[in-house]
């Protein structure tokens, strides 16, 4: 393109001519007196125009390039050919513009993109980390057809067939039955080298028990406490799953409170420090656990059916099949479905599915009413207001003269008043309805050591002398 300008009187009036290298432009140019002049002498083809970006050629008077039409007027000639070229560069500017953006917004995706997946693969080794921490000469058995069931040999945890486990529990007579729980029933038997034992035979119809035994398998088989029961053995044939545990002689805690049905025998009553001895040894229990673990184990299933005690009332936690890893987080929960047993499960944990140690918390500071009241959890058979144990016993634990109210009648004459208020602050402590207010199981152990009187012989006929009016007459308590 040729612009073709024509200046008169301080006017510019541009034209448009289309130019080839061939011809002559030829243009009628108005005048201001509406008279036409041809500009075909006055362009030629011949004429060489200037490339650089935003220059006029000159307007000369009587040259080649634009001669005059009259004394006051001139006509000037610039290319617009330079226009088009700063035309050309500008998109090309622009062009390389966008490219850099899009090239930029590509590396930064990558980059982003990269940098997501070291963190994915961050938080998968940190978690095959943490659950390999407590993993010691680990073999996989095979045989059992269960994925990622790994027991530890080096620490005798045996595998057994199901004919042996058979012939130990004498066919899984009614007359071997020892317990019955939501995963099965537990049988008294007998090893070929006349070892006692109790052998749980798994309900193999829902996947629930398929899930409590491989948990239990694998966490038992690396946890050591002398306050967690111990795990001999197990048998995975087919669909029989069962798991062989150390024979505990008095059986659980829970029939010696009150009596349960299917229970082949009564037991008798325990007294106040047979009671505070069970209580240590079991929140020495969950103390490991908590404490002693990491990441930290939540039993989830804490409850006086699962606190079984020996031929010398000395108490074991059991009963892992419910047990979850806890978060490493100081005040972090883990959320999960609610599990449980009604009446022991932390109201939080039943409302919003988030577990914490203090779920396990607040199940002990039900088994410690159980052991101060002698009272089931729930018994909806009682009076309005006293069915459900702790609605009816928290009101009064802080009270001096209520807590006598709630005490278990056979505990009379067996306690001082000053032992009885500390176990009650304790329990009231225990099962807050705000976990925050809950204290850790350490602290419950350290509260309870100075109340426990060691290395004396457990009791079980009530001979303690002190009694309720005494101890609070005693200047040394």
């Amino acid at each position: 393109m040729i612009n073709l300008c024509l200046i008169r009187c301080n006017k510019v009036t541009i034209m448009e001519v289309k130019a080839t290298t061939t011809a002559i432009i030829s243009l009628a140019l108005s005048k201001p007196d509406n008279t036409q002049t041809s500009l075909g002498d006055t362009v030629a083809h011949t004429h060489s125009l200037s490339l650089f970006p935003y220059q006029w050629l000159l307007c000369f008077s009587s040259q080649p390039l634009s001669g005059p039409e009259n004394g006051s007027e001139f006509l000037c000639l610039e290319s617009t050919m330079e226009a088009q070229d700063d035309d050309y560069k500008k998109k090309e500017m622009t062009a390389l513009v966008t490219i850099l953006v899009f090239a930029s917004f590509a590396i930064a995706s990558c980059l982003a993109a990269f940098s997501y997946y070291c963190y994915l693969r961050s938080k998968v080794s940190a978690y095959r980390l943490k659950n390999e921490k407590i993993k010691e000469g680990e073999c996989v058995d095979k045989g059992s057809g269960i994925s990622n069931l790994k027991v530890t040999v080096d620490k005798g945890v045996q595998v057994f067939t199901f004919k042996q486990l058979q012939s130990a529990t004498g066919g899984f007579g009614k007359s071997n039955v020892i317990g019955n729980g939501a995963f099965g029933t537990v049988y008294r038997g007998a090893l070929q080298d006349g070892k006692k034992v109790a052998v749980k035979l798994m309900d193999h119809s829902g996947k629930q028990g398929e899930e409590e035994f491989q948990v239990e398998v694998d966490l038992l088989s690396r946890l050591r406490s002398p306050y967690l029961l111990s795990l001999i053995g197990y048998c995975s044939e087919k669909n029989h799953k069962l798991l062989v545990y150390e024979f505990m002689e008095n059986g659980g805690l829970q029939e010696h409170l009150y009596p349960f049905s299917g229970s082949n025998s009564i037991r008798q009553k325990l007294d106040w420090e047979t009671r505070l001895k069970i209580a240590l040894e079991a929140a020495k229990g969950l103390e490991y656990l908590h404490e002693d673990v990491n990441p930290p184990i939540i039993h989830r299933d804490f409850k006086s059916g699962n606190i079984l005690l020996d031929k010398n009332f000395h108490a074991k936690v059991s009963d892992f099949g419910l047990a979850k890893l806890g978060s490493e987080k100081v005040g972090g929960h883990v959320s999960t479905r609610v599990l449980g047993t009604q009446g022991y499960v932390a109201p939080e944990y039943a409302l919003t599915g988030h577990l914490t140690t203090k779920s396990d918390v607040y199940s002990y500071g039900v088994v410690l009413l159980e052991l101060l009241t002698g009272r089931v959890p729930i018994d909806m058979k009682r009076s309005p207001g006293e069915g459900v144990l702790v609605t009816w016993a928290l009101p009064r634990l802080t009270d001096r003269e209520k807590v006598v109210e709630i005490m278990d009648p056979t505990l009379e004459g067996q306690c001082s008043m000053k032992d009885v208020i500390q176990v009650a602050a304790i329990a009231a402590m225990c099962v807050q309805p705000e976990a925050d207010y809950r204290p850790l199981m350490a602290d419950v152990v350290q509260s309870l050591v100075p109340l426990v009187k060691q290395n004396r012989p457990a009791s079980k006929n009530g001979s303690s002398s002190s009694s309720y009016h005494a101890a609070t007459q005693s200047p040394n308590m």
